[in-house]
Order: structure tokens, then C-alpha cells, then sequence
């Protein structure tokens, strides 16, 4: 039998979702737990990849289990032996040809920055400094609605096959006094693209760079064109869509 499992995580002191020879992992984490619950090595695989210290508010995964376990007990006793950063908010079977990274038609990312100094901000958001023009970034972040190809913002010399991406939301919204979130929604993502974006964005915002260069940057396919990589602690995967 497959089993999805419905989970959120603060990935503060991971080294992101996938397993690293040189750092404990989100997904390395899940594996063990969940193999000395069900007393057989278990392997888990995510809706995707997220990177060291990136979060999800929603994360999806599967794993094969050959028994029938009380997924209302296997639920609770799992988030009694998980740490306190990661917890799982339900486990269902589910098709056999169902794929937690595959069959998945969507994710969601938010980041979030804020603009004035605020203790409270500064574990899950990025403090900016300086005037930034955030209707001119909403206009720049529209344009990612016109493209398919994301070189410009993927980490180089991945092992990711092809580079085309079919983004259906982007904006910027005010949230709060000097607080702003940027939702990013598409069928799929590249290694470190959500973040690379928002700091190619911001150079719009801090008008060094204008909507028709922004263009520029992702029509050259060069990620040395791109801005800097912004900070991975205020990044939250929010959601993951599924055919069913």
C-alpha cells in the first residue's frame, strides 16, 4: 500500500528536505521515525526539495508499507517520537499510482520581508533596508507569467532535466505595517529559483534595474545575470495541489 503523509516543518536547523551526507535532513528525520514505528526500513519521498533552512507551512510525501496500520495511531505515535519542529498532520492510503513529487500539479511558496527593524520578524522574515518600490515589483513579477524557462534563476550543474517551469501566480502583498509577502505558485520549481527571483526582483524594487531588463535577465538564460540569492529563513512552502 502507498500512504501519503500531510506534514510542516521549521527548517532552521536542517539541512533542507532531501537527505545530505553532511547534515541531518527533514526527510532523513521522517525515515527513521517512521522505520522504527513500522519496524522495517522505510523510504520517503517528498513533493520536492526544499533547501537548508527553508519551511513548510504544507509538505507531502509518500511511503510504501506492505501492512495495514492504523494511520490515526501511527499518526499519533509518530508525533510523539518526532522532534518538535517537524509534525505531521495526517496519514491516508491512497492509489498505488500516486507520487508524492509526480502527481503533484502545483506548490505554493511565500517569502517574507519586512522594512522596519522588528524582533519578531527576524527568525522567519528578511529585513530590507532603504526606499523599495513594491508596485514596481508587482509589475516585474507578472512577467514570469509570459515565460517558461528558469535558467536564469536555478542553481547551475544540477541534475534537474529541463529548465521549464509554468509559473501562474506572482505578486507582492502588503500584510501588515512595513510587512510584505510575495506568493510564487507553478506547476514546479528549481533548485533555489523561488529565492533568486524575489533578489533579482528586489533589484526592481531598489531601482537599479527596470521591468524591461528583468525580462533581459530571464531571456539570457544566464544566472550570472540574475540577482542575489536572498536568505532562506523567510521562505515557506505553503501548499502542494494534487490530481486525484
Amino acid at each position: 500500500m502507498r500512504y501519503f503523509i500531510t506534514l510542516s516543518y521549521d527548517g532552521t536547523r536542517y539541512h533542507g528536505w532531501q537527505i545530505q551526507p553532511n547534515g541531518i535532513s527533514v526527510q532523513e528525520t521522517l525515515q527513521q521515525a517512521l522505520s522504527t514505528l513500522l519496524r522495517e526500513p522505510i523510504e520517503v519521498v517528498g513533493a520536492g526539495r526544499t533547501d537548508a533552512g527553508v519551511h513548510a507551512r504544507m509538505m507531502v510525501a509518500h511511503f510504501d508499507y506492505e501492512g495495514s496500520p492504523d494511520c490515526p495511531q501511527l499518526l499519533y505515535r509518530l508525533n510523539k517520537i518526532l522532534p518538535p519542529d517537524i509534525a505531521v498532520q495526517n496519514i491516508e492510503p491512497v492509489a498505488p499510482d500516486m507520487h508524492a513529487r509526480f502527481s503533484a500539479t502545483g506548490r505554493t511558496y511565500h517569502y517574507f520581508v519586512h522594512t522596519r527593524k522588528d524582533p519578531f520578524c527576524r527568525h522567519y522574515s528578511w529585513l530590507l533596508h532603504g526606499s523599495i518600490d513594491f508596485a514596481a515589483m508587482n509589475e516585474a513579477a507578472q512577467a514570469l507569467l509570459r515565460y517558461q524557462d528558469f535558467t536564469s534563476f536555478s542553481k547551475v550543474n544540477t541534475d534537474t532535466k529541463t529548465n521549464l517551469c509554468t509559473i501562474t501566480e506572482a505578486h507582492w502583498d502588503e500584510i501588515g505595517d512595513g510587512q510584505w509577502r510575495f506568493t510564487i505558485t507553478a506547476n514546479r520549481f528549481l533548485r533555489n529559483m523561488v529565492r533568486a527571483i524575489v533578489g533579482t526582483l528586489l533589484e526592481v524594487g531598489r531601482g537599479r534595474m527596470t521591468k524591461d531588463e528583468f525580462c533581459q535577465v530571464i531571456e539570457q538564460k544566464n544566472r550570472c545575470s540574475a540577482g542575489e540569492s536572498v536568505p532562506g529563513n523567510a521562505l515557506f512552502l505553503i501548499d502542494v495541489d494534487f490530481r486525484r
